[in-house]
């Protein structure tokens, strides 16, 4: 069956303290009901500034994640790594390594909102000198050796659970990131379906005499909600998948590539798309036999703003009428 993947960003448009404190504590508790029902990953993410309150913290996110499961793994999808002290991030993923026995997935991307860059004061311009001295910094932590760091020696302490290191991942869709992840030797993870990135990608492992493979999207990846009713949930709920197709292509240049890309303005041009698609027990049964292992069933259960009662149904449904149909992993 293709990996199962709980998708959870917190976006609330109208979120008060109290509203966005009910809609964390509930994606907690879907993220436990979840791995009780063999859901094999929890993805989050990382936005700052924005005035839908997209989750700025992943890694805080993943902790409380973590504490309240007990095999599901959290793929941070990404961490914007030049926003970030590199010897914070490496404590930060030991941290979370050793807390959750290994069960942490950690893309580094460099983003790519400037707004994101002023806020926390890092000049856009170094964005990939930045980049490149994160992974370095992460690989070196994480032998527990003292190494030089900006003119001085440190030690990160303590050493993280997996050996050699916590799973990193280079995500991007740009040559210079798949060189960069070719370069270190490390996984990487492009953002959308792009073969010629990743032929490009195995070209430079073969120059630079390194190891590593291309987690790349299927050329389909939509991002789904279960329903009993299609016709009625879209018409219901279509304005909160609206609501976030629209603030990616906010933010997005031509120059971006990304699996979510949507030119829709209205909730039937995004239904039309299929970047974003509402599907019955019966349809997301047919649909995970035709992507088959090699593909990904990304639910996003509380996608937009949607009402919690909507976005826990949505995630039973997938678990009580979807998952056992396909042989799914006990939790």
């Amino acid at each position: 069956m293709p990996i199962t993947v709980a998708r959870f960003n917190l976006v609330d448009p109208h979120g008060t303290p109290e509203t966005l404190s009910a809609r964390y504590r509930a994606a907690l508790e879907m993220a436990r009901y979840a791995d009780e029902h063999g859901i094999d990953t929890v993805q989050t993410e990382e936005h700052h500034g924005t005035d839908n309150n997209w989750l700025p913290s992943p890694f805080a996110f993943a902790a409380a994640v973590f504490g309240a499961t007990r095999r599901i793994a959290v793929t941070v999808s990404a961490v914007i790594g030049p926003l970030h002290d590199p010897l914070k991030v490496a404590e930060d993923v030991a941290v979370l390594d050793l807390l959750s026995g290994g069960r942490l997935v950690t893309v580094a991307g460099i983003g790519y909102r400037p707004e994101e860059y002023e806020q926390h004061g890092v000049e856009w311009g170094r964005r990939g000198r930045l980049q490149d001295e994160l992974l370095e910094t992460l690989l070196k932590a994480w032998t527990g050796e003292p190494f030089e760091f900006r003119g001085r020696t440190v030690r990160v302490t303590p050493t993280p659970f997996t050996r050699p290191h916590p799973l990193l991942l280079v995500g991007g869709s740009s040559k210079a990131a798949a060189r960069r992840a070719a370069r270190l030797g490390l996984p990487f993870f492009p953002s959308a379906h792009l073969p010629e990135l990743e032929a490009y990608y195995q070209e430079r492992l073969a120059e630079y005499g390194t190891e590593g493979f291309c987690m790349m999207p299927a050329a389909e990846t939509p991002l789904l909600h279960i329903a009993e009713d299609p016709d009625r949930a879209w018409a219901l709920y279509g304005g909160h998948f609206l609501h976030e197709a629209a603030t990616y292509a906010s933010w997005q240049s031509k120059d971006i590539t990304s699996a979510v890309r949507s030119r829709a303005t209205t909730v039937a041009e995004l239904r039309a798309e299929g970047v974003y698609r509402i599907l019955t027990p019966e349809e997301a049964v047919d649909h995970a036999r035709r992507v088959g292992e090699a593909g990904n069933l990304v639910l996003h259960p509380l996608c937009g703003g949607m009402p919690l009662e909507e976005g826990r149904r949505s995630l039973e449904l997938l678990c009580e009428r979807v998952l056992p149909r396909l042989g799914a992993r006990e939790g």
